[in-house]
């Protein structure tokens, strides 16, 4: 297996308002039918993939950047503790894209952990790991038995919030992504004329430095 993965492209709920013609979209919800799941907030920052003596963006030839500084050197503190072969997945939320966010815990935050034989773990498991690395999680919706009424009902504040993931709470394969994992995303999420990698580079806020 090549030790360097790519995060897969995650596919819209069918009711996704930011779905685009270019974007991969669920017609049906049915794989998630009588299964638990959790529902996450999307956050607004760069896909990031963390293994014990490597890190990079959503493209495993990640060229420098000066958004990811930071993250570089706080993945350097605690990397050693992750086991050989695992890659955390999560949000590097230093620099602002088209949300800004004013109160963060941490510049990353974490959605998911795979294993040596690409398997995402539970969300139980990964939460554990969550705590024992002293990893942020992305913050939970909801946890519970798939009830679509509820999930595609959900009222978001898309002034700050891009939108929502869901997963299922159970490990899952990586060749099963795309029947394990869907979004809903805010219409129109990109509110920035230009990208946000050739702007400049501003730091969104943090709730303190503490511990950071």
């Amino acid at each position: 297996m090549n030790s360097r993965v790519k995060y897969p492209r995650t596919p819209h709920l069918p009711w996704s308002s930011g779905a685009t013609s270019d974007d991969v979209r669920h017609t049906g919800v049915s794989h998630f039918a009588g299964l638990n799941v959790v529902v996450t907030e999307k956050m607004d920052g760069e896909n990031t993939s963390l293994y014990s003596d490597h890190i990079h963006a959503r493209s495993l030839d990640s060229r420098h950047h000066p958004s990811r500084d930071w993250v570089k050197q706080w993945h350097a503190k605690f990397a050693h503790n992750i086991p050989e072969g695992w890659r955390i997945c999560g949000e590097n939320l230093f620099a602002r894209h088209s949300i800004a966010y004013e109160k963060l815990d941490s510049y990353f935050y974490g959605f998911s952990i795979w294993n040596a034989d690409n398997v995402c773990l539970s969300w139980d498991e990964t939460l554990e790991w969550f705590t024992l690395l002293k990893v942020r999680c992305v913050p939970i919706i909801y946890q519970g038995l798939w009830n679509e009424s509820l999930i595609s009902g959900l009222r978001l504040d898309t002034a700050k919030q891009e939108g929502y993931v869901v997963r299922v709470a159970d490990s899952f394969a990586y060749e099963n992504f795309a029947q394990s994992v869907s979004k809903w995303v805010r219409a129109d999420h990109v509110t920035t004329e230009k990208h946000w990698m050739h702007s400049e580079v501003i730091p969104n806020g943090l709730k303190s430095y503490d511990d950071e």
